[in-house]
């Protein structure tokens, strides 16, 4: 018990510290940033999958009237972290094309079930909400000297980073036979800090630099159905519905833009701050999975989150005005089919024990760049659940899963990112009472 107490604080502590590091994606700087993924470990070797999956060894924050399924004598414990290495490529006007390659490393989440009362399970944790992270330039010939060669070049420079995260306290209640339900409550916070210079080579012409800042500290509310159904002895069907409640975050996000004379050295400042200006939508999910003898299940998902009714904050080049837009933003939908197979959980070959997964997923995008529809995402990922065995343990587990994520849309850069996830579940008797001491 000390050691998974003294873990979570650990994980807990390298989450804060990371929380922020887990992209480069030039996407990253519309919107709220890369939309996370919330899944756990056991979820990801099938891409997420989760809305109509109901385990009693593992958390599965993707519906929380799944808590309502752990077993009376467990305590689980999960943390994960993933490691990344992304390629982008972009496709230019001639014809030719320049390719880039970023690694990243994230420390993830770090999420506990247990049950409180019969038929109730309590879950808590921290989880990614949006990632922002990118660093890119691009320079033009603004001048020609009377030979006709450049003697003046502009640089345009595009920075940012930061994201949000979210802490949450959650319960399942099996309220009546099959049915449960379940909420989680969330605290929303983060930070992004997005930059943009233009620097002249000329030093007769300003330099703009703006910097565009936001802090959110606000709440997220979701709720979850289940309903287990079994067909005699060996298969259950589970249905899962979701609602997550959307609101303004009552953040007030800020431009300020400084103009600098090279000559002079003087600089000018002026300041924007956009009243209310950053929103979260209302989402809707349906998942349903089967299962056979304990062994095979087969789930599908479906999510759509209502991003297009979210305006954001847009600088109107020609005006110089900074206010809340609309049509920057379109609803995302997200579909997932996935699947584990467990030869035989009680058997006495490894191997049997061993869970293996597979899964597939596409997405819309949520955002619009330069008017037109983001990049969409096609994934694939497979994994496994690695029983740890020892002396006094023989129920936690160790899940590996690899992932491939193709982002791409019509002449916008494509990136396909291939991901590791590892999550370590420690799944621990802390509330049986033995007879001997």
């Amino acid at each position: 018990m000390k050691k998974t107490i003294i873990g979570a604080i650990v994980c807990a502590a390298a989450l804060t510290a990371n929380a922020q590091s887990g992209t480069n994606s030039p996407y990253s700087q519309f919107g709220l940033g890369v939309l996370s993924d919330q899944s756990q470990g056991g979820n990801r070797g099938m891409d997420g999958l989760g809305l109509g999956l109901r385990f009693s060894s593992q958390v599965n924050t993707l519906n929380p009237a799944s808590y309502s399924a752990v077993d009376s004598l467990t305590m689980l414990f999960d943390a994960g972290l993933s490691g990344q290495v992304t390629n982008f490529k972009e496709v230019y006007a001639d014809g030719t094309s320049k390719k880039i390659n970023a690694n990243n490393s994230d420390f993830e989440y770090v999420v506990g079930l247990f049950r409180i009362m019969p038929k109730v399970g309590f879950s808590f944790g921290i989880l990614p909400f949006t990632n922002i992270g990118y660093n890119y330039s691009s320079s033009s010939v603004v001048g020609t000297d009377s030979e006709g060669q450049p003697s003046s070049m502009s640089t345009e420079s595009h920075s940012g980073s930061g994201g949000v995260h979210e802490a949450f306290i959650g319960a399942g209640w099996n309220f009546y036979k099959g049915l449960s339900i379940g909420a989680n409550i969330g605290y929303l916070w983060g930070s992004y800090d997005k930059s943009v210079s233009v620097v002249n080579s000329d030093g007769y012409v300003n330099s703009v630099q703006r910097n565009y800042s936001a802090v959110v500290r606000n709440y997220k509310l979701d709720f979850g159905l289940q309903w287990e159904h079994r067909w005699g002895k060996k298969d259950v069907t589970v249905l899962g519905l979701t609602y997550g409640l959307g609101h303004s975050l009552n953040s007030d996000p800020e431009l300020v833009t400084t103009i600098s004379n090279p000559q002079t050295g003087v600089a000018s400042y002026d300041t924007i701050r956009v009243a209310d200006g950053l929103h979260i939508p209302s989402s809707l999910g349906v998942g349903v999975s089967w299962t056979h003898n304990n062994s095979l299940t087969v789930g599908l998902d479906y999510t759509m989150q209502k991003w297009g009714g979210c305006d954001i904050p847009e600088l109107n080049a020609v005006t110089g005005e900074y206010k809340t837009v609309g049509g920057l933003l379109k609803d995302r939908h997200k579909l997932t089919l996935g699947t584990q197979w467990v030869p035989n959980a009680m058997s006495r070959k490894f191997l049997n024990r061993v869970n293996y997964r597979f899964g597939v997923s596409y997405n819309t995008p949520y955002i619009k760049v330069n008017g037109k529809d983001g990049p969409k995402e096609y994934s694939v990922s497979a994994g496994f659940g690695i029983p740890i065995v020892n002396a006094w343990n023989n129920r936690s587990m160790l899940n590996i899963s690899a992932q491939w994520v193709r982002a791409s849309a019509k002449d916008l850069i494509t990136e396909n990112t291939f991901r590791i996830n590892i999550g370590l579940t420690f799944n621990e008797r802390w509330f049986m009472k033995w007879k001997v001491e």
